[in-house]
């Protein structure tokens, strides 16, 4: 049974308590191995860290804003359902993007000002964002490949959200948790969220008893047998 009420309190624990190689390490444990994304997607300032549900979102390339011949009236529609995705946001929730090139930017500061007036825990690109000194001054945890200037709306449009992707092979559904901090982003499937954090919390508490027991001497062979914590 979880020790958590609601994915609030969990988020709020693990911002105090935990880090993401914990949590990664458990994952580990339960057979899910390749969980982390692309170690090149990094926060936009080292302090930053995201949690919360995904909301996934499916970019594609395109090159012109507007297509007068068409057969696909999306085409005509500047940026695609990006505003539609990003008006779709709720508390607690990640805007992960994937399915472009990485030739322009996914992400800016006024869809963060946006995303911060709906709740929303933070961006995770498979590319590149923007507007980076206005987005560090919103405080907005924002993570990506790392600031590039090249406009999305005549190169790209958002084609779908709340839907499963992919980044490099790392399915993402909505609903999984998005864990990320200045070493990596990971996805944590929501069919094994509480026990991957149940475990992650465990471990965290039991590495503060091993600190104390190495601080006071303890081998680190002694603290292994003892505690199987390293």
């Amino acid at each position: 049974m979880a020790i958590w009420k609601d994915d609030s309190e969990l988020f709020s624990i693990a911002k105090k308590e935990l880090f993401v190689a914990l949590v990664g390490d458990i994952l580990d444990k339960l057979n899910f191995k390749h969980q982390f994304l692309s170690p090149g997607i990094k926060p936009l300032r080292d302090d930053f860290v995201v949690i919360g549900r995904a909301m996934p979102v499916l970019e594609a390339d395109v090159f012109e804003e507007i297509v007068s011949e068409t057969k696909n009236p999306m085409m005509q529609k500047p940026f695609g359902l990006m505003f539609e995705a990003l008006d779709s946001l709720q508390a607690n929730e990640v805007y992960i993007c994937t399915g472009a090139s990485p030739r322009y930017a996914l992400w800016g500061g006024l869809m963060s000002t946006r995303a911060i007036k709906l709740g929303a825990a933070g961006a995770v690109l498979h590319g590149y964002s923007r507007d980076t000194n206005e987005i560090l001054d919103l405080n907005f945890p924002t993570f990506s490949y790392g600031g590039y200037a090249q406009d999305q709306g005549p190169r790209g449009k958002v084609v779908d959200y709340r839907v499963p992707i992919e980044l490099e092979g790392i399915k993402v559904t909505p609903g999984d948790i998005i864990y990320g901090d200045r070493d990596g982003v990971l996805v944590v499937p929501q069919e094994v969220a509480e026990e991957a954090f149940s475990g992650a919390i465990e471990k965290a508490r039991g590495e503060q008893v091993v600190k104390k027991a190495l601080q006071e001497g303890m081998s680190t062979v002694e603290a292994f047998r003892k505690y199987g914590i390293m």
